[in-house]
């Protein structure tokens, strides 16, 4: 299982905040399945050497080991590296400790600064292709997150309850209560039989349990992330569970199956044919709110133009085309832009140096495809004035 947007993005916050240095950050793209993720630990261990000799040539060796001591602890960590996903963030400073599973891979990086290098999460995050899925029937609930090419089940936060138990607890109307399980695909499938249970009492428990997992699921995912919400049961839950909801980032359509009988790729299938026409809708407004806005002069995508409106916190959203990078260096005072040689490795990215800079100044930043980008520049913003 793995660590749901809100876990990034309070990561994140804590990121971004002033930490005694060194900060070490390590970055990895890793694999889902064997035999490719067998090589996975063994990068990860040469990437761990780059961060002891960066940190040995500006501390004492005492301090390097006290820096290493969790790194190294989850080099050993076989279960972790046996269930990975497609990219791994690992950072660490003397108050924080953080690992970021990511459904994206990441350039291999290993760096010992004075603050955190977050590029990677900052682009993560701001995709626009990302959804949840709540697999739900009338005695439990899975939480899923994922984007068009991957959908993880996540691990759920204390608050949320994962079963009508740990909903109701005590005050749990239906008696006599067993479970069983039927050979389930890989989401995993049960069947539930209820012995002297009154039909009143059945629904009372259900509107009660779909009550509290709408609001926990409110509050602990859909709110802090901000993505769209689908849920997966069967026809005969749907309208109950709409009736009391109050999550508006819950989809009007929904996926009419027990998601237990699904693959999760199947799953994933359905949920984006679902999300992606919202997807190309909001895509496409923005890019036509970006033509309309250059027209006006309250565009661009020159990016010497967009670093100085950035800087002066006039950007008020970003379109970054995904998988580009163009090397250089922004200076995020003045918004001045030095270019770089494509093969100086040692040099950020200035399309994310852009978008942290936005995202600081409290502007909206969504990361495209390039096929959907209304610019061949890498970026393009629509200012505030």
């Amino acid at each position: 299982m793995g660590q749901p947007t809100s876990f990034i993005q309070d990561s994140l916050r804590m990121l971004l905040e002033e930490h005694e240095p060194p900060c070490l950050s390590l970055y990895l793209p890793t694999h889902r399945r064997h035999p490719e993720n067998q090589q996975d630990p063994i990068r990860y261990k040469n990437l761990l050497k780059t961060l002891e000799e960066s940190l040995l040539s500006h501390y004492p060796a005492e301090k390097t080991d006290t820096r290493l001591e969790s790194f190294q602890a989850l080099a050993g960590d076989t279960d972790f590296w046996n269930h990975t996903w497609d990219g791994l963030a690992v950072l660490g400073a003397a108050d924080l400790f953080r690992v970021v599973k990511l459904q994206r891979p990441v350039s291999e990086l290993a760096v010992a600064a004075d603050s955190f290098h977050v590029k990677p999460l900052l682009r993560i995050l701001q995709s626009a292709d990302r959804y949840q899925v709540l697999s739900l029937n009338r005695r439990e609930i899975k939480l899923f997150e994922g984007n068009r090419d991957h959908l993880d089940e996540m691990e759920l936060v204390a608050g949320v309850p994962g079963t009508i138990t740990e909903a109701l607890g005590d005050e749990l109307t239906e008696p006599h209560q067993t479970v069983t399980s039927h050979g389930g695909r890989s989401l995993g499938s049960s069947m539930r039989h209820g012995h002297g249970a009154k039909t009143d009492e059945v629904e009372i428990d259900e509107e009660r349990f779909f009550r509290a997992v709408d609001r926990a699921i409110l509050e602990h995912y859909s709110r802090p992330s901000g993505l769209p919400l689908i849920v997966a049961t069967l026809g005969q839950y749907h309208t109950p569970f709409r009736q009391v909801s109050r999550n508006p980032f819950l989809v009007d359509s929904g996926i009419e199956v027990d998601a237990g009988s699904l693959t999760i790729d199947q799953l994933r299938q359905r949920a984006w044919a679902i999300v992606e026409p919202g997807f190309r809708s909001r895509v496409r407004k923005l890019s036509e709110r970006f033509e309309e806005a250059r027209s006006k002069g309250l565009g661009a995508d020159d990016l010497e133009k967009v670093a100085l409106a950035a800087a002066q916190s006039r950007v008020e959203s970003l379109l970054v085309e995904a998988d580009r990078r163009i090397p250089g260096h922004l200076d995020q005072q003045a918004g001045g832009v030095i270019f770089s040689r494509m093969d100086d490795l040692q040099v950020d990215d200035l399309l994310d140096d852009l978008a942290e800079l936005v995202l600081k100044r409290g502007g909206q930043v969504v990361v495209v495809p390039a096929s959907d980008m209304p610019t061949t520049a890498g970026a393009a913003a629509i200012f505030r004035y």
